[in-house]
């Protein structure tokens, strides 16, 4: 949308007007009056612009072509903007001052006349200065593209748009729901009928003050509507309510409305009554006394305040009285107190169908029907479960009685169709403009039309999309990948996303977006987004559209070949590739090199091939990056993952802008650019299992905006001083995640205490890794030992870290400060084979705890718990001892020598252990014989896993069956 972009515009023209302030770099005569017309210009267009966009949506296309060359003329001065800001930073990387030397007088003078020579206008300060090459004039490029601007603010007069037009004018508010339903033109919803009905008919013990609240959440046009229609309506309902009510809340909040409402549902006069306290006063009183249920149909404000009175009111009712809430947003069902949530999902495939040719074979002949039955299922299968599409469709084919019209709504996109359109595209329409208008939100969803209808989107590639186009500017004091995690959370929670897959912590991982929720954001995007797939058998050639994208997702299937013939290319700053190809003509090093040269505005790039390993097919994968990669200036995103590289090009340095790289799983990549400390905006360095890169440039010390380094690996370089120190990370204060490995190559312990690794208060995640594991007999395994048990020592995370991995540690004994990890989540302990005994970590607050290859543990027993023995025998104590009071997650695997595991404080009173445990795994533990009975006994527990550990097996199939026969899953 043209306001995301102008107002992203604003911002930069602003921060460099703060940067003039400062003096970091100076604007040159004659630019520093364009910028400033440039901002007063962008501000007057940006007032009018919610009206302007208001009047695209209903089709006003001399308003559509007037935004469209805005929305050019913004980009193209971002653009050029960026370009400037860029070449003024390689000058201070030139001139060394990267390392804040802003006060260095000489420096500066140099850098002034470098960027001085940028302009014409600013030739006479140093004349002559032409050290440094640009492909274009900056300062000619940001007067045409000023001129353009100022002529597209001047034409906007024309159009007479309201300024502000949100502050003014009310959003039109969407067609009031009634109570009445035919349920015989009810499809379906036999389960979710039920459920709510479950709900609404019993008797709960957890309501307060006779007030329970459910809601029912999902889509627009979903049917949360005719659901609570259907329990509106049902005769057992009303019988067991002395008042039943319905109000239509709608996208308006007004509480003198819905006050008014409640008392006429309640069957008394609300006439007379004109302030919200008598309103309020009526309802308390009339309710009284009385079991009621009342239904707030379509809920759109989340303000907490506005709807505490009737909260307090309604409370009054008798004890059983619930209250029955619809809405898309489900942070609104939250706020309202929701006591149950019901999730409304699509309608099955065959329910779908049911409805939809109920309406359009209405009146239809048996002969017209059997004719237009095979296409009608195809139509009702791309209304992919949703009511409304069914509902607006289907009656709109009621009309139509020929094969050639319905085969024409098949093979048409839905939004694109006129007489749907409008009525498909409303309901949703309503909820996009509920979406923050003081943010991007509203692009990042436009946006998720980059992907295909139907696929999985994975939540932190599409944060870092967004983050690469600028969508997530944060506040000095905001993390970007936080805002990006603010917004999904917002789209999500409004529906906008579905079939969410989460992890283990129940983090969503990624999700799908319905295919009308998909057609809406094209027709919003303003077709900005496309995505093609290519097969062998097609032609690849991209036939120009007319359309200008900027964002193209590109997916080769087998046997075909890249297209060459692409339309606007010079202007994508998105190009996603997914090469399953098998083809050399799909992807290589000469069609890269093509592109880059053409791709100067692109701010994301994911070149992705996929090969099985061992195949005749490997040999096509991409080799190497071009040289011109460095050309990408704006570039933010890179990712490279599991593609053939052996090396990375040097001029990928020149990438100043670049602020993640993924190239995880290239496991043929040797080395990093030596040049990498270039790269200062650095954010993400993904470089898992890349496992023949042995050692670190040292540059990786300057980049000190990382906040995720994936694999960090000491030593090994051939020339030692081109290899990164351990001690080198000092520098990364603001990392949140680091997985350090070959710590065996430290040299020395002071390199791990000069790091002051608990000084690092952002770090959250941390992975130590030793190397080869040397069993402590022997003078190497001594050595070894003791090396490894002081480097742990020195290596002290800071005492907010969440995630600590410890991996093939030689030392004999972890280090005290285990324990004092008081944020600690989740702890792996891996293969520290010289350990007899397990630390005392029960006090610690872990949620997940993996124990794996400890070959010298022989017993558990209460030291583990890390509850002291004066706890223990403290019986007069009325608290009781929490050993583990969090953890729910504990896995036990390769212990060969354990052959004990019991606890003597089970018998005190005061003492609880796991009482939260939900997934116990036990895996290759051959000689132990029991498990502790307060394991099996956790009334939490629902997982339980017993493999490679014959004498438990046989125990628990047996005589001690009864043990673990109450644990809903089991695997033995």
């Amino acid at each position: 949308m043209a306001h995301a972009i102008v107002s992203s515009l604003l911002d930069q023209l602003k921060s460099i007007a703060q940067d003039q302030v400062k003096e970091k770099w100076r604007l040159v005569t004659g630019v520093e009056q364009e910028v400033g017309k440039l901002t007063t210009n962008l501000q007057a267009i940006q007032a009018v612009l919610e009206d302007a966009e208001q009047r695209q949506m209903k089709q006003d296309k001399a308003v559509t072509f007037w935004l469209d060359q805005l929305r050019d003329a913004s980009y193209d001065m971002e653009d050029v903007l960026e370009e400037w800001i860029t070449e003024t930073r390689k000058l201070q990387l030139d001139e060394g001052g990267d390392d804040d030397d802003d006060d260095n007088d000489n420096a500066f003078v140099t850098l002034l006349t470098k960027v001085c020579s940028f302009f014409p206008a600013a030739s006479n300060c140093f004349g002559g200065f032409k050290q440094l090459s640009l492909r274009h004039d900056i300062a000619v490029k940001i007067r045409e593209i000023s001129e353009k601007l100022d002529d597209i603010a001047t034409r906007k007069d024309r159009f007479k748009f309201v300024e502000n037009v949100s502050n003014n004018v009310k959003n039109p508010e969407r067609v009031r729901t009634i109570s009445l339903i035919d349920e015989g033109e009810v499809c379906g919803r036999v389960d979710e009928k039920n459920e709510l009905l479950s709900k609404l008919l019993c008797e709960s013990s957890e309501q307060q003050n006779g007030l329970q609240v459910i809601s029912l959440v999902g889509l627009g046009g979903i049917g949360k509507t005719t659901l609570a229609q259907l329990a509106y309506n049902n005769d057992e309902v009303k019988r067991n309510f002395e008042k039943v009510i319905w109000v239509c809340v709608s996208n308006t909040f007004d509480q003198i409305r819905i006050a008014k409402a409640i008392i006429e549902g309640l069957g008394e006069s609300a006439s007379g009554l004109n302030e919200f306290q008598s309103l309020m006063s009526r309802i308390q009183s009339s309710i009284k006394g009385k079991k009621n249920f009342l239904v707030l149909d379509d809920v759109w404000d989340g303000d907490y305040n506005k709807w505490q009175p009737f909260f307090r009111c309604l409370k009054n009712g008798l004890h059983g009285s619930k209250i029955l809430v619809t809405t898309r947003n489900e942070s609104v069902a939250r706020m309202m107190g929701s006591t149950d949530s019901i999730s409304i999902k699509q309608l099955a495939e065959e329910e779908c169908w049911s409805l939809f040719k109920q309406l359009a074979f209405f009146g239809c002949s048996f002969e017209d029907c059997e004719k237009l039955e095979p296409i009608g299922r195809k139509i009702a299968c791309k209304c992919k479960g949703l009511p409304l599409a069914a509902k607006v469709i289907g009656n709109l084919l009621r009309s139509k009685s020929t094969v050639k019209e319905w085969q024409r709504i098949l093979e048409s996109e839905m939004w694109k169709v006129q007489e749907i359109g409008q009525d498909l595209l409303a309901p949703l329409l309503l909820s996009y403009n509920d979406l923050p208008s003081n943010s991007m939100v509203k692009q990042c969803f436009s946006y998720c039309t980059v992907f295909p209808k139907d696929c999985i989107m994975n939540k932190e590639k599409l944060i870092d999309l967004w983050m690469a186009q600028g969508y997530l500017n944060a506040d000095e004091d905001e993390e970007m990948e936080t805002i990006g995690e603010e917004y999904f959370n917002i789209l999500a929670t409004r529906s906008f996303f579905q079939e969410f897959e989460k992890n283990d912590d129940d983090n969503i991982r990624s999700c799908k977006m319905h295919d009308i929720v998909h057609d809406f954001a094209q027709f919003v995007s303003s077709k900005e987004c496309l995505w093609l797939q290519i097969n062998g058998t097609k032609e690849s050639v991209i036939k120009p559209s007319g359309v200008k994208v900027r964002h193209l997702g590109l997916n080769f299937q087998r046997g075909a070949s890249f297209p060459m013939s692409f339309f606007e290319f010079d202007r994508l700053r998105s190009l996603l590739i997914y090469d399953r190809s098998y083809s050399n003509g799909s992807l290589n090093g000469s069609i890269l090199q093509e592109l880059f040269s053409k791709l100067a505005c692109l701010r994301a790039l994911v070149i992705s091939q996929f090969y099985i390993s061992g195949s005749h097919h490997e040999a096509n994968r991409i080799k190497e990056i071009p040289e011109n990669v460095g050309k990408l200036i704006h570039l933010k995103y890179l990712n490279l993952s599991e593609l053939g590289i052996e090396r990375l090009p040097e001029t990928l340095c020149e990438l100043y802008n670049l602020q993640k790289l993924d190239i995880r799983r290239c496991r043929n990549l040797r080395e990093l650019p030596a040049g990498i400390g270039k790269l200062m905006n650095m954010r993400t360095l993904l470089n898992g299992e890349t496992y023949a890169l042995k050692y670190m440039p040292i540059g990786i010390s300057k980049l000190t905006n990382l906040r995720t380094l994936d694999r960090f690996v000491v030593g090994g370089g051939v020339d030692g001083s081109n290899t990164c120190r351990l001690e080198s990370l000092k520098n990364l204060q603001l990392l949140r995640e680091c997985r350090v490995e070959g710590l065996s190559n430290v040299s020395h312990v002071h390199e791990a205490e000069r790091l002051q690794l608990y000084n690092k208060k952002n770090l959250l995640l941390l992975h130590l890794e030793f190397g080869r594991v040397v069993d402590g007999e022997g003078e190497e395994g001594r050595r070894k030992n003791e090396k490894d048990k002081q480097l742990l020592e020195a290596l002290q995370p800071p005492l907010n870290v969440e995630e600590l991995w410890i991996l093939f540690y030689g030392g004999n004994i972890f280090p005290k400060w285990l324990t004092l990890l008081t944020n600690l989540r989740e702890l792996k302990l891996f293969s520290c084979v010289n350990c007899e005994h397990l630390p005392p970590l029960g006090k610690l607050l872990l949620e997940k705890l993996t124990l794996y290859n400890l070959i010298s543990v022989k017993r558990v027993g209460d030291e583990f718990l890390g509850i002291e023995e004066s706890s223990v025998d403290d019986t007069s104590s009325s608290s009781s001892v929490i050993a583990f009071p969090k953890l729910k997650s504990l896995k036990i695997e390769d212990l060969d020598e354990l052959e004990e595991w019991n606890y003597r404080v089970t018998r005190k009173e005061n003492i609880s252990i796991v009482p939260r445990l939900s997934s116990l795994e036990i895996d290759c533990c051959p000689k132990l014989n029991v498990l502790p009975d307060h394991l099996l006994q956790t009334t939490t527990l629902q997982e339980l896993s017993i493999r490679g550990c014959p004498i438990l097996e046989e125990r628990y199939r047996g005589e001690d069956y009864h043990m673990i026969s109450h644990i809903p899953h089991t695997k033995l």
